[in-house]
């Protein structure tokens, strides 16, 4: 695979990555689960490091890289044992509002945020009652002379309570003016911290993982007409932006987390003895852990590829829906294998497995079920009829 950047500085990033998660070990991560807390200090770390700036151009303040060496960085955090879930939304966002945005909204917004003074990390898509089915969303935005006025409700928006900007895509047009399904569709950025209270409202959804999601509630709020993003009513093509390099990120993500998975396994297998034998000497532990990595090694490729294509501005819908497919079952795959290796102590919250484990196990759903993706494949690759 060839990179564009060279691959000298792509390994001084990555050492750097891997020096700032060696701050924030394990026991940092046990903790906060615990509390159910927010990592405030591990992403004040990689927002000052430059890393989480890896998209926003130079010419705003950020480092101009490319989506494959950012999912590069991701990888590295998981590998590491952190979590990047905290902070990743403002990597993928960033397609949105570089090809759409405005030169105003660009020049306001991304030095702010390349300089760690301004968070934008929550992505409002999903609603109670329209999750994969994007074009179903009902929160409206009609506009009044120079606002629009939002209604409606949003649900699963990660880190709205720790983010000072959202990309919200809502409707824009009735159901009866619309020509087709993802006709009608609009996307925004919105300040957080002038809406709170003036027609925004904020929930925390408690849930298997510290994930600081949350559910965002709308009643007449009023935004400027200058919020939009792009065009109006041409939100869900440039919502897909976004959506394709969240999945090729979050693949990332998941070759990290698989990749940790399978060191703690070997580590783990080398040392336990039962029956004064090393339990790595049994080809029942090695195989399902080399069985593991060959398929993150496969998916590791499928998830370059896809991040080349995003680079090269080649279409890369199927390849993101692949990326992700095979990188979240390799980690799902690795939590397992891990889990079934270490027995009993496995569940042990000390031994850290039993947390990623419920932590990787949310890739099978999220951003996009393993499910859709298969009937993705189905329908544009293979050509069999729609289901659904």
């Amino acid at each position: 695979m060839i990179v564009t950047q060279d691959d000298e500085t792509i390994d001084q990033i990555l050492s750097s990555v891997e020096s700032i998660c060696k701050k924030y070990p394990e026991k940092y991560w046990l903790e906060l689960d615990k509390a159910q807390s927010y990592p405030t200090e591990f992403v004040k770390s990689m927002t000052e490091s430059g890393h989480l700036n890896a998209l926003i151009p130079t010419k705003y303040g950020g480092a101009g890289l490319s989506l494959l060496i950012a999912a590069r960085i991701l990888e590295k955090i998981h590998q590491s044992g952190c979590n990047a879930a905290a902070a990743h939304a403002q990597m993928y966002t960033m397609g949105s509002i570089l090809k759409y945005g405005s030169e105003a909204q660009k020049s306001k917004w991304l030095p702010l945020i390349a300089k760690g003074e301004v968070r934008l990390q929550a992505f409002g898509v999903s609603e109670p009652e329209a999750g994969t089915d994007t074009s179903s969303i009902s929160t409206s935005a009609i506009r009044k002379e120079n606002k629009y006025i939002l209604n409606g409700q949003k649900i699963w928006t990660s880190r709205a309570l720790h983010s000072d900007l959202m990309i919200l895509l809502a409707k824009t047009k009735s159901k009866n003016e619309r020509n087709s399904k993802s006709d009608g569709l609009s996307l925004f950025l919105i300040d957080i911290r002038e809406s709170l209270g003036s027609g925004m409202t904020i929930r925390p959804i408690e849930t298997m993982i510290n994930h600081s999601t949350t559910e965002v509630f709308f009643d007449n709020l009023e935004i400027s007409h200058d919020s939009l993003i792009g065009k109006e009513n041409e939100g869900f093509k440039q919502v897909l932006n976004s959506m394709n390099a969240e999945r090729i990120l979050i693949a990332a993500e998941c070759i990290g987390d698989s990749n940790w998975f399978i060191q703690k396994a070997v580590d783990y297998a080398k040392d336990r003895k039962v029956f004064n034998k090393r339990i790595g000497e049994n080809q029942g532990i090695q195989f399902p852990i080399s069985r593991c990595y060959a398929e993150t090694e496969a998916a590791k490729l499928a998830v370059y590829n896809a991040a080349a294509r995003y680079d090269a501005g080649k279409a890369c819908g199927t390849e993101a829906n692949i990326a992700k497919l095979l990188a979240a079952d390799a980690s799902w795959n690795s939590a397992n294998a891990c889990l079934q290796t270490h027995g009993g102590f496995g569940f042990a919250k000390e031994y850290h497995i039993e947390r990623k484990f419920r932590e990787t196990r949310l890739y099978q759903v999220a951003p996009i079920s393993t499910n859709f993706i298969l009937s993705h494949i189905a329908e544009h690759k293979l050509g069999l009829p729609r289901s659904f």
